[in-house]
């Protein structure tokens, strides 16, 4: 198994005797989430077990493979680019990016980066670039900005966002003086700088991070925040409305909650529609009007698909929220639901 630390070889013995592999986080996230009161909760998303040997899906399961244009970027909404600037991330998720558990190297890093650039430069209606992989914050601030000299010459490009969880796993590094620069540079080349945050908890949210967070938007850069409802996590609407309301306290708009994806190695974290549904509604029932931003999302390979709900005539009712195909944009359509369906391929089509 290749992990951050290098590869090693796990006998199944040895995951059936201890119930876990060797995983990696940073200490600075280790001791929040331990000090933070939910440690119970959160250590599911960095503690893997045997059940994720167990747990079913594919390796691809949201379009990375057909949507990707060039090497390293992927176009399959129309407006958004998702550049795969790195495979590296400062800790590892039990719910992202399975290749890395099953010994498969990432070969989706874009090696020309003026390629890349050519591609969006030809494509208008593409108005953002998302660099993610991995997490662009592991790579230094130097590299960063060689990669925005490519991107911030195109004019139809209104704002760079940064997919991190940096904020979580390792605050200090938004200390690097360098990044103000960087930051800026997108602000003088007429785009906006966004950081997507990616707080599945509210224990992860610590007071470094809030300070980290305030002294950037004093800067001029806005923020973001994705949530997956994950089992055992966060499937609680008490404990995501007081994310959500945390997140806003601090000046970050959460904007997504993501539906768990039946990725191989972390179906076990997958939640019912249904009680998906649920839990969306208990949110919105105990936030206030203005804190209500998040829409619940299945980011599926025909597109990202909002879930609506489930109606009385026992079908789930879905809008497309983006997709390549512009026709299908804010489209409504509905599948008969089943019981204990976690995606949209689990529900039969008529």
């Amino acid at each position: 198994m290749n992990f951050i630390e290098g590869t090693r070889v796990v006998p199944e013995s040895e995951l059936q005797a201890n119930n876990i592999t060797r995983y990696h986080v940073t200490p600075f996230y280790r001791e929040q989430i331990t000090n933070s009161g939910y440690y119970e909760q959160l250590k599911y998303i960095i503690e893997p077990s045997v059940e994720e040997f167990e747990s079913p899906g594919n390796l691809d399961t949201s379009g990375e493979h057909d949507n990707t244009v060039v090497p390293g970027l992927q176009h399959k909404y129309a407006q958004t680019g998702l550049l795969l600037v790195t495979d590296r991330c400062a800790s590892y998720c039990r719910y992202c990016f399975r290749k890395r558990l099953v010994g498969k190297d990432s070969d989706e890093i874009a090696p020309d980066f003026a390629q890349v650039a050519q591609y969006i430069a030809g494509h208008p209606e593409m108005t953002n670039v998302l660099l993610s992989g991995g997490d662009p914050f592991v790579l230094s601030t130097g590299r960063l900005d060689k990669i925005l000299d490519h991107l911030l010459p195109i004019t139809h490009l209104s704002s760079i966002r940064f997919g991190t969880k940096m904020a979580a796993y390792e605050p200090k590094r938004f200390d690097d003086p360098t990044l103000a620069a960087l930051f800026q540079r997108i602000h003088e080349a007429g785009k906006v700088p966004v950081i997507v945050t990616h707080f599945d908890h509210i224990g992860e949210i610590s007071i470094d991070a809030e300070h980290r967070i305030r002294s950037l938007r004093a800067q001029g850069v806005q923020f973001l925040n994705q949530s997956v409802l994950l089992s055992k996590v966060n499937d609680d609407p008490q404990i995501l409305a007081a994310t959500f309301a945390k997140c806003h306290q601090i000046g970050v708009r959460p904007y997504y909650l993501f539906q768990g994806r039946p990725v191989r190695g972390a179906s076990h974290f997958q939640v019912s529609l249904r009680r998906g549904l649920e839990i969306a509604h208990g949110v919105n029932q105990r936030l206030s009007g203005i804190q209500k931003t998040f829409k619940y999302i299945m980011s599926h390979y025909t597109g990202k698909i909002e879930i609506l709900d489930l109606g009385a005539d026992g079908r789930i009712y879905m809008r497309y929220h983006q997709s390549k195909a512009p026709e299908k944009i804010g489209k409504i359509f509905s599948r008969p639901h089943l019981e204990g369906a976690c995606w949209l391929d689990d529900l039969p089509q008529g």
